[in-house]
């Protein structure tokens, strides 16, 4: 398959009056055309920085120091913001987080839809208008003419996530970045919202990146998944192979935080206990060895590297080590359950 995404080595910084925050920490993932990519980990863990970095759109005190973004062969970090201005919303579309502060409210949901088709596609008003209105019935919005006048106040939740996807994919992007696209959204609305992507992705063949802390979510959407801690990328895999057969702690911790499919199981949830890595002072060894119930001295003093621990599939554990004691991850997922 094609390529049309990869990331090599990325380092992120924020510049802060307490010092250098390392939100990012040497991210590398690729991503093939047709895919959808999930990204899952805890607040913090530098998934919506690492997109953010992509899209280069980070405060003005971030930085990316290190590290190469190949979009279709180009390197994103080497270009100008005018460049930029023509792959956002053109070549790459992203749903953010939150709808009601990334749409602008003093602009109806029409004028903010036609716009990057003006710009980008160089439509006349009516032809934009037309392709809107278009866009805003695929993504199931009801009296679309209608609502294209209204403003995102006088939208749902769950209607501006929608008219914040059709603004996203307005122009035919060739890559779709959904940061945490059904946050907030009750579990009907998230349902329909992860359909209307996966029916998007099978229509046209767009990459998708689906960001989220929730690993439910990616289990149906998405081909492989990267397990985001403390800035690294600490498992990757097809889905299957994360969800029967995880190698690494946190994953396991994830899965276990989650409720089991099973109707005869009934499990008590058990959360990570305690905190994520200061980034100020990022840890030297694993980032998730002062959380680990399995952590060994060299987790607290060196960084594991990946371990291939199947096809396609790695994980940053000492435990993955031919000498480590071998351990019972505790997760037990029937196959055909996710």
């Amino acid at each position: 398959m094609d390529k049309i995404l990869q990331i090599d080595n990325l380092h992120t910084s924020f510049y802060t009056h307490v010092g250098e925050v390392k939100s990012v920490r040497g991210v590398s993932f690729e991503l093939n055309k047709g895919e959808a990519l999930g990204i899952v980990g805890e607040s913090g863990s530098g998934k919506s920085i690492t997109m953010m970095s992509l899209m280069r759109l980070l405060e003005s005190n971030g930085v990316i120091k290190e590290g190469q973004i190949l979009f279709e062969g180009k390197d994103l970090t080497k270009l100008s913001e005018k460049e930029m201005e023509k792959i956002r919303g053109n070549e790459i579309g992203m749903i953010f987080q939150d709808p009601m502060t990334s749409l602008n409210p003093v602009f109806t949901i029409g004028q903010q839809l036609m716009e990057p088709l003006i710009k980008h596609k160089k439509l006349s008003k009516k032809q934009a208008f037309d392709k809107a209105v278009e866009m805003l019935k695929m993504v199931g919005i009801p009296s679309p003419e209608k609502r294209m006048k209204q403003y995102p106040h006088e939208f749902s939740g769950g209607m501006r996530q929608r008219a914040m996807i059709a603004m996203a994919m307005v122009c035919g992007p060739k890559l779709l970045i959904a940061d945490e696209p059904t946050t907030a959204l009750d579990v009907t609305i998230q349902a329909q919202i992860l359909e209307l992507m996966k029916e998007l992705k099978e229509k046209i063949g767009m990459s998708i990146i689906l960001i989220t802390h929730d690993l439910g979510v990616v289990a149906d959407l998405c081909n492989r998944i990267n397990v985001m801690y403390g800035g690294t990328i600490v498992e990757s895999g097809n889905a299957k192979d994360l969800f029967y057969s995880p190698k690494h702690p946190y994953t396991w911790g994830l899965l276990k935080s989650i409720p089991n499919p099973k109707e005869d199981v009934k499990e008590r949830l058990k959360p990570i206990e305690g905190q994520p890595p200061d980034l100020l002072k990022p840890p030297v060894g694993c980032p998730f060895a002062p959380r680990c119930d399995y952590a060994m001295k060299i987790c607290m003093t060196q960084r594991p590297s990946e371990f291939e621990v199947g096809e396609n599939h790695k994980a940053a554990c000492w435990l993955n080590h031919p000498q480590a004691p071998k351990v019972d991850s505790g997760v037990h997922i029937a196959k055909g359950e996710v």
